[in-house]
């Protein structure tokens, strides 16, 4: 009876001696790490055989065999990844995994070969390898310009999953991060963006995090980038005129919206002229410019005619240009008369030149005194020699996607010209201004065809793009109309426009007869232009300057453009 309820037992421990004694423990590891699995045994046995494999560890060897050792050296590897890296000679057998993976999970066994029947040491573990989120990216300045800021970075390791979008956090300097616009950007293939639509003369933070499956990295190092200056995009306030005495008239102004400044302003060009009784125009703008020292500014214009009406028009300026013009009702000196001398002198050059009437009269102001010069233009033509150079034609410029702020562009360069094309320049702008104010402008390298922009601020946009070469730059291709910011919406209007960028001071109330001559000048060019291709008999002649491509086959003149010769 005793041998009976004791046969149980002596029947487990015999099974424990076929297999001999196995220990087992859990580890888990993060996708990257090296993991050591532990295994030892008994020193005092010397350097034995061992071996590890995965899976359970059977009743002799080792399945799946992953590394073997005779005791003093390895002498078979799966992979490189597998490595020994303890002292056999304290009895360390530990096996090192090198960057390991989700597949690496799973059970190892190690078996030490000790001799005798049943004396092998046996050690069972179970790995877990989980995936995490991203390392933090490492984010650098490439450009910053007036109203875009691109930033570029290095790939990080995708913690075992990989990377789906990245986040881009932007904030003014003196905010916290609560105030920040954030943008992402599903497109893990990317490894530089550009960000539009900031404001000139500006200092913003700017950070980003990558994302996976398993969730998003910690922030990336903070850029702190000021945009540089801009042209004023405000006229100056408050502007009034002020009849002092019968030669001269007080002026007196605010600086521009703080906000339409762009910079710190330089200081302010004032340009004023005379007009008949009737309110028309009846003299050139004479020119005068002063330095902005605070926030109410004045001058006196002197040397002026008596019971004379005068306009009078201001514009601020900073390092990067001049702004739009304020403007005052016409002012009228009082009626004392006192006559004035004004000296005329000509300069001109030689045959086909440019003749200049000059005008000289001193101007004198509260801080400075300087030389007033107005400037009538003739042009007097005659024989030349008209050397004529080809700039590259328009890229084609197509959207290829729209994701709540951010634009996917991609675009065809078009005929080079006279020299290989050196670089393409694209404008933004907002859909309701005009291309000589409010513009963004991104370069891009000869060989780029396409691009990624975020627009920050969401809304409707103007794009159009052109090319350069040594000779000069193309015409504006077609316009693209972009509505950012609305999901699961796009609007996009593509227009074939040919733009002509003006400056306020040289637009503003031109004279009738100004119009009349830039007419009639570019017939008489083209007229030439066609005399000296049909004398010469030129295989091919492109003129930019005029908007006109032409070229001679077969004794037939012809001409290709989006223009007609009605327009020139």
């Amino acid at each position: 009876m005793i041998f009976l309820r004791c046969l149980p037992l002596c029947c487990n421990l015999l099974f424990s001696l076929l297999l001999g004694c196995v220990s087992a423990e859990s580890i888990i590891a993060t996708v990257g790490e090296d993991v050591t699995l532990i295994c030892n045994y008994d020193a005092n046995y010397g350097k034995l055989a061992a071996c590890w494999g995965r899976g359970a560890v059977p009743n002799s060897g080792c399945a799946n065999e992953v590394i073997r050792s005779d005791g003093t050296s390895v002498i078979k590897r799966l992979s490189e990844r597998y490595q020994l890296r303890g002292d056999v000679s304290v009895g360390d057998v530990s096996l090192t995994i090198r960057q390991v993976e989700e597949g690496d999970s799973g059970t190892y066994g190690c078996r030490v070969e000790i001799p005798g029947w049943f004396n092998d040491h046996k050690h069972q573990l179970t790995l877990t390898v989980v995936a995490v989120r991203p390392n933090p990216l490492r984010v650098d300045t490439r450009e910053v310009k007036e109203r875009t800021v691109t930033v570029r970075w290095t790939p990080v390791f995708d913690g075992g999953k990989p990377i789906t979008a990245y986040r881009i956090d932007l904030k003014n300097k003196q905010t916290s991060w609560d105030t920040a616009v954030s943008t992402e950007v599903s497109n893990p293939e990317l490894t530089q963006l550009t960000l539009v639509d900031l404001r000139p003369a500006k200092s913003y933070n700017l950070r980003m995090f990558a994302i996976n499956s398993v969730g998003m990295s910690e922030a990336s190092n903070v850029l702190t980038v000021t945009t540089k200056e801009a042209a004023p995009e405000g006229p100056p306030l408050d502007m009034q005129l002020e009849a002092v005495t019968s030669h001269s008239i007080k002026v007196t102004w605010k600086p521009p919206r703080f906000d339409h400044r762009n910079g710190a302003l330089q200081g302010y060009s004032i340009s004023y002229r005379e007009y008949d009784p009737a309110g028309r125009q009846f003299k050139r703008w004479q020119h005068l410019s002063v330095t902005a020292t605070q926030e109410q500014e004045s001058v006196i214009l002197g040397n002026l005619k008596p019971s004379a009406k005068y306009g009078v028009i201001i514009q601020a300026k900073t390092n990067a240009g001049v702004g739009p013009a304020s403007t005052a009702p016409l002012c009228s000196t009082l009626d004392e008369v006192h006559k004035t001398s004004t000296a005329s002198t000509i300069k001109s050059s030689s045959t086909a030149a440019t003749i200049w009437i000059q005008d000289t009269t001193s101007v004198t102001s509260g801080r400075r005194t300087s030389t007033i010069e107005t400037v009538t233009a003739a042009t007097v033509w005659g024989e030349s020699t008209t050397s004529i150079t080809v700039s590259p034609d328009p890229p084609v410029i197509e959207l290829k996607e729209v994701k709540d702020n951010t634009i996917s562009l991609l675009w065809t360069p078009g005929f080079e010209g006279d020299s290989p094309i050196t670089g393409y320049y694209l404008e933004c702008k907002a859909v309701n201004a005009s291309w000589d104010y409010t513009k963004t402008v991104v370069d891009f390298s000869p060989n780029q065809t396409e691009a990624t922009i975020i627009e920050i601020i969401p809304s409707t946009y103007n794009i159009r793009m052109f090319a350069k070469n040594s000779q000069g730059t193309s015409k504006a291709s077609n316009v693209i109309t972009i509505t950012t910011g609305e999901a699961g919406h796009q609007s996009v209007d593509l227009l074939t426009t040919i733009s002509t960028d003006t400056h306020a001071a040289a637009s503003v109330e031109e004279s009738q007869s100004g119009h009349l001559a830039a007419i009639v000048v570019p017939v008489v060019l083209v007229v030439a232009v066609v005399a000296i291709i049909t004398t010469w008999q030129l295989r091919r002649v492109k003129q930019k300057t005029g908007s006109l491509s032409m070229w001679l086959t077969n004794e037939a003149l012809r001409y290709r453009n989006s223009e007609s010769l009605q327009e020139l």
